[in-house]
């Protein structure tokens, strides 16, 4: 099922300023909170030094540019999720799919690499990898879409078959080519398959469960092959 959404309804699943959930990933793990308190220190010293060559009559403007500048360890997660959201907002066409979980596995991805030395002096090469899960997601028309994310102990619980949904962006009023997918939630577990939570979850939940209830499946489901997006004759836009 597809059902196209309103850009008012799109723009409260994905806000133009950061939610919480949103904040708490831009943080980061504590070497991204070193980075963004030395880029804080750094600059309040370099505004400080400015200040002492031009001397006091600039004063008045610099102090509100040096606060600015000193509290962007604290501000920063909010500017660069802010950004990720506008990525998203770009795309003037949204909807609501729901369909089912195709297929589940797990793969190692190289995450990066680091140089160290060993024992004998010699330069040897790290990689790190991290476990990964894949869901693959397919609809009635056979549209389909694969995310990947970091495995968590929670994704146990996806199995193929299960009903999963998301918000699908265009650049097409009758949304027949997805350029980007969203998170994908699976109602059953009430879980979540993310990244990066680009969603108000609240507020697609709910969405959901109003959707849900005003429509009952009605086709069996079959996989594979979308020739063009398929909207149900009985749902108007959200």
């Amino acid at each position: 099922m597809l059902v196209p959404l309103t850009r008012q309804k799109f723009e409260q699943l994905i806000p133009r300023i950061a939610t919480s959930d949103q904040y708490k990933y831009a943080w980061g793990k504590f070497p991204d909170f070193l980075k963004r308190l030395l880029i804080s220190v750094v600059s309040v010293v370099a505004i400080w030094i400015v200040r002492l060559i031009i001397g006091e009559r600039f004063g008045i403007i610099l102090f509100p540019v040096g606060a600015i500048a000193g509290l962007y360890w604290l501000w920063g997660p909010v500017l660069w999720a802010s950004l990720r959201n506008t990525e998203y907002r770009k795309y003037p066409y949204s909807g609501f799919l729901r369909g089912r979980v195709l297929d589940v596995y797990i793969t190692e991805e190289l995450i990066g690499t680091e140089e160290t030395v060993n024992n004998k002096g010699d330069l040897v090469i790290v990689e790190n990898r991290e476990r990964r899960i894949n869901v693959e997601v397919g609809d009635e028309t056979g549209f389909t879409t694969q995310i990947q994310v970091p495995l968590r102990r929670s994704h146990q619980d996806i199995v193929p078959n299960q009903i999963a949904e998301m918000v699908v962006l265009s650049n097409r009023p009758d949304l027949s080519s997805i350029a980007k997918v969203t998170d994908i939630y699976i109602p059953s577990r009430n879980l979540w398959v993310s990244d990066y939570p680009y969603l108000q979850k609240n507020v697609f939940i709910d969405m959901s469960r109003r959707l849900r209830d005003s429509r009952e499946p009605r086709s069996r489901f079959a996989p594979r092959r979308r020739p063009r997006a398929s909207y149900p004759q009985d749902v108007e836009e959200w």
